[in-house]
């Protein structure tokens, strides 16, 4: 599976001795800049026969003393974290039949690719490091409409865990929620920090707008630095969820299992026929003649454009693909706007 620039590959020694989360079939190696940044966090290494963590900052002492410039704009996290159980309160908290379509999995998801989204790669500025959508105007930004359900539900693991940035927990959640819901594993590290004010969020804008076209979806994606094939990976992610109308604007699920990860929303958006809905509502457009899912503009474009469509085609013919390509994709998407050496 592919890994962020940056990051190294590892599995066996790594989930030994690395700060770095080891999910379920391994994870990836901390990147430097991710450990310097982290430095008054407390990492940990695994215990082999405990699973209990712990782990000496002092060989990053020096950077506490160099950075603390830098570090005066965030808030530092100052207890250790064991993120073995911070990922099984995730799970405990995703499923809920009183919720939605009984998951909050979906939503997570939206609150850590909304919270990455926004990263600029010609300043630098924006993406999850930070986790500035605490803040106004970020927070009520109209694309951002029902993720306080989301920062809500993960309030009670950030008071038994203090120690665990937010940033860190958003974008955490999320690699936890779509592995629950069947989907791959995302490879996942620690070490973002939060911004102490709104101050740092990005300018209202950055993220999709569903209503426009190919070309718009290009300008957003592209800022970020991610290619073609990552953009159609990503939108992927639309098999999770539905559409709400006091959120979006937009109404109903993309697929018949929102809950559940697969390839499903390349095999119903290639191969159902899709009208424009008749309703009051903004353009979508829906399956004929069950009208039991939507598609949004920016869903349809991935039809109309030819290199768009060629890993449409890729995506809903071999899931394997799917899942490798997102999951590379995912990663790199939260790992945008966190400092690199």
């Amino acid at each position: 599976m592919a890994v962020p620039n940056g990051w190294s590959r590892g599995v066996s020694v790594l989930r030994m001795h690395s700060p770095c989360l080891p999910l379920r079939t391994g994870c990836t190696a901390l990147p430097r800049s991710f450990a310097s940044t982290a430095s008054h966090e407390h990492t940990h290494t695994r215990d082999a026969g405990q699973g209990t963590s712990r782990f000496n900052w002092a060989a990053l002492g020096a950077f506490a003393v160099a950075g603390a410039g830098l570090l005066a704009h965030h808030v530092i996290a100052s207890e250790p974290v064991d993120y073995d159980a911070v990922r099984k309160d995730i799970e405990a908290l995703l499923e809920d039949e009183d919720y939605d379509d009984g998951s909050f999995g979906p939503i997570l998801v939206r609150l850590a690719w909304h919270a990455s989204g926004t990263f600029n790669i010609f300043d630098g500025t924006g993406g999850s490091n930070g986790a500035t959508m605490r803040f106004n105007p970020e927070a009520h930004d109209g694309a951002n409409a029902g993720l306080d359900v989301a920062r809500h539900r993960l309030e009670p693991i950030k008071r038994k865990y203090p120690g665990i940035t937010y940033a860190d927990l958003w974008t955490l959640a999320a690699c936890v929620a779509i592995e629950f819901m069947g989907g791959p594993v995302v490879p996942w590290q620690p070490g973002r920090l939060d911004k102490k004010d709104g101050s740092h969020c990005p300018p209202v804008g950055r993220l999709p707008d569903a209503a426009k076209a190919e070309d718009h979806i290009r300008a957003v994606f592209y800022r970020m630095g991610l290619s073609d094939r990552e953009i159609v990976a990503l939108i992927g992610a639309h098999c999770l969820g539905r559409c709400h109308t006091n959120r979006s604007g937009y109404e109903g699920p993309w697929t018949h299992a929102p809950t559940t990860f697969s390839n499903e929303f390349f095999e119903e958006l290639l191969h159902n026929k899709w009208t424009e809905r008749k309703w009051k509502g903004p353009v979508q457009f829906e399956n004929a003649p069950s009208k039991e899912l939507v598609m949004l503009p920016t869903d349809m474009a991935l039809l109309h454009d030819k290199e768009f469509r060629k890993w449409v085609e890729a995506f809903a013919n071999d899931e394997k693909l799917f899942f490798k390509e997102f999951a590379a994709a995912f990663a790199k998407l939260l790992a945008l706007g966190v400092a690199k050496k």
